[in-house]
């Protein structure tokens, strides 16, 4: 195993940046689209419902075979990658970032209003801050998962670690195909963990002292 790593070295780290560039530029997207739909449902609670229900349908589609289904209309290549995370790691940020929103005390909204402040800037300067440390809990989520789902990307020729992970199961039984599939699956454990504590800091450094969880 170490012989294998060694060999390919520089091979494993262009591809496990390749793989941590796109689960974080996935989880970017995705959360700043997830706030965007929160934002509008939030005050619905119809809205809410149907936002609840398309996140808890989404999460029970295989990604495999939603990967299949987009070769069809996008090829091979980074775009089918894209879409897959992007859309697997809206779903939990959506639904934290619904129930942070519409726990957020509506008293505190009101006296917010009652002070002049518009209802873009009350969402922006009172709700949106409240609702962090839930949202963020639904960021640090989505990216544990979809870190996995990056490396299923690989079947489409998607970037990242999945084609250690593929090569070694199309070849399992010949010369270095354990090495290849444990390879790819301890890199991505370890970009899963990395990622986790970046979070982490992150939520040190945006959440007030004072409503944290």
């Amino acid at each position: 195993m170490l012989e294998y790593v060694g060999s390919r070295l520089e091979q494993i780290l262009f591809a496990s940046w390749q793989h941590f560039s796109l689960v974080v530029q996935c989880l970017v997207i995705a959360t700043i689209l997830a706030i965007a739909v929160a934002a509008l449902v939030y005050r619905s609670p119809a809205l809410t419902s149907v936002a609840n229900s398309v996140t808890a349908i989404g999460l029970t589609i295989p990604s495999f075979a939603l990967i299949g289904l987009l070769i069809a209309p996008f090829g091979f290549g980074v775009a089918p990658a894209v879409i897959v995370v992007v859309f697997f790691a809206v779903l939990p940020i959506l639904r934290n970032a619904v129930v942070g929103l519409t726990s957020v005390d509506r008293s505190i909204v009101e006296s917010a209003r009652g002070v002049g402040l518009s209802r873009f800037q009350t969402f922006r300067r009172i709700e949106l801050p409240m609702a962090w440390p839930v949202i963020l809990a639904g960021v640090r989520v989505s990216a544990q998962m979809v870190m996995g789902i990056a490396a299923i990307t690989a079947y489409v020729l998607g970037p990242g670690l999945g084609g250690f992970i593929f090569t070694g199961l199309a070849r399992l039984g010949g010369a270095n195909a354990l090495e290849s599939v444990a390879t790819g699956i301890i890199a991505v454990v370890l970009l899963a963990m990395v990622l986790d504590l970046l979070l982490v800091g992150l939520g040190r450094l945006t959440i007030p002292r004072g409503i944290r969880v």
